[in-house]
């Protein structure tokens, strides 16, 4: 969907235009059973009483935490006033938001991430990581943010976030249009994606509230030039209904594929003896000289793989991003018992039973929930006299949940997996898992 260009005192669309729209009759609601956490994101105070005020309303009738993340203080909102400066915005803003908040959902927690506004897409990556810590394990969590494709700069960048977040935490991902009521028409819009949200009386009305907390928004700073209203009373009416409407779509990650894109060998593999060094201790870790059937997962560029070759008779190198494939199908070219494949583990799984599996600093790249469903694949693919090495950094992964305890503690957690052995120093540990006794004997 292009994002048109637009001023906030054009004409737009009519709110009758969209609330007349027969297809809202069969829109399925947005439920918040097995929620026991919302987050809202916010690239400037008041899109999320605009666009959510009624789910944080909402929360805060049933007894949830709720978190709010406002990305910019919106300090550019007047940018010819002649009354306020940037800074007399952002601290009117931000006091208007906490005032919103209190009429919604007094006691919620407030992050705030105080990027320019403006400059959301500049911290994209940053804002991620940050929505990342503040969630943790999502799985019970709703992650609610402005819409991709809502037309303005700031909310894209705040939705691509949170649905980088919404991917890597597990929290189910809902997304909040603004400015796409204002220059959207229904003919345009993804009705199969839509959600309702069903305000109560006493929702409806701290909405309203919250929206008129925003007063340098909905009034007039001053009678001078360049402080007129922002939010007129057409654009407001979008948001006087008795129900948000939410678009609920795939939340996605490209960071890997981008970091393969842009670096050729972007974790100096080929180029620093750390990296050398770690697989040297990975290869004299393997307790066998030779295995059957191998599976690399994670295999980035290949570097690990292409000495994993000398001890496995068949292998199958296996990682998610199409540039580390195709930069490891290059390197290992020459070799034909190898194999390298496109799978998105753990939700793709490569059929037939392995003896080695390795696991070499990629679980911490996955969401809490793909990571258990990593050990239940491995297990289940594991021969009865099957070896799985890990290796990972041992160092806190910025912008993803597990780490190498994490990562350690979900496949030794059942003890189906014995640990036959360890090693372990400052940065990195190798942990060798198995069902039996695998070490080779000092006499053989």
């Amino acid at each position: 969907m292009s994002r048109p260009d637009f001023t906030h005192d054009g004409t737009g669309t009519a709110p009758e235009a969209w609330s007349t729209d027969g297809r809202w009759d069969d829109r399925p609601a947005l439920v918040l059973d097995g929620v026991r956490r919302v987050v809202v994101v916010a690239a400037h105070p008041d899109d999320e009483s605009l666009g959510a005020g009624g789910l944080l309303a909402t929360a805060h009738e049933r007894g949830l935490e709720i978190d709010l993340v406002l990305l910019t203080a919106g300090e550019l909102s007047h940018p010819r006033s002649p009354t306020h400066s940037r800074a007399q915005l952002a601290q009117r803003r931000l006091g208007e938001a906490k005032d919103a908040l209190g009429a919604v959902a007094p006691g919620a927690a407030v992050t705030m991430l105080a990027l320019g506004d403006g400059t959301v897409a500049d911290s994209e990556a940053a804002v991620a990581a940050r929505l990342v810590d503040l969630i943790g394990d999502g799985e019970l969590t709703l992650l609610a943010a402005p819409w991709r494709h809502d037309g303005h700069p700031d909310h894209e960048a705040a939705g691509r976030a949170a649905a980088t977040a919404a991917r890597r935490t597990d929290a189910a991902l809902v997304e909040y249009p603004v400015w796409w009521w204002h220059w959207g028409t229904p003919g345009d819009a993804p009705w199969a994606a839509i959600r309702r949200l069903q305000l109560s009386e006493r929702a409806r009305a701290c909405k309203h509230l919250a929206i008129a907390a925003h007063t340098s928004q909905v009034e007039s700073l001053s009678n001078e030039p360049g402080d007129e209203v922002l939010l007129h009373p057409g654009f407001l009416a979008h948001f006087h209904g008795s129900a948000e409407v939410y678009v609920v779509d795939a939340p996605s990650d490209t960071a890997l594929e981008d970091l393969h894109r842009s670096d050729p060998d972007p974790w100096g593999v080929d180029d620093r003896w750390y990296e050398s060094r770690k697989r040297d201790l990975t290869l004299a870790a393997l307790p066998r000289p030779s295995y059957a059937r191998g599976l690399e997962v994670g295999c980035s560029t290949g570097a690990l793989a292409e000495r994993l070759v000398e001890r496995c008779l068949d292998l199958l190198a296996v990682d998610s991003s199409p540039a580390a494939v195709e930069a490891a199908r290059r390197r290992l070219a020459d070799h034909a018992h190898v194999r390298v494949d496109l799978v998105q583990v753990p939700d793709e799984w490569p059929p037939g039973a392995f003896d080695l599996v390795v696991v070499s600093e990629v679980a911490y790249f996955l969401s809490p929930r793909e990571l258990r469903d990593l050990v239940e694949r491995v297990e289940t693919s594991l021969a009865p006299d099957g070896v799985v090495v890990l290796c990972h950094w041992r160092h806190r992964v910025e912008g993803w949940v597990p780490d190498a305890r994490a990562v350690r503690g979900a496949f030794t957690a059942d003890a189906r997996l014995p640990v036959q052995a360890t090693y372990r120093d400052r940065d990195v540990e190798i942990v060798v898992l198995a069902r039996t006794d695998v070490l080779p004997r000092p006499t053989s």
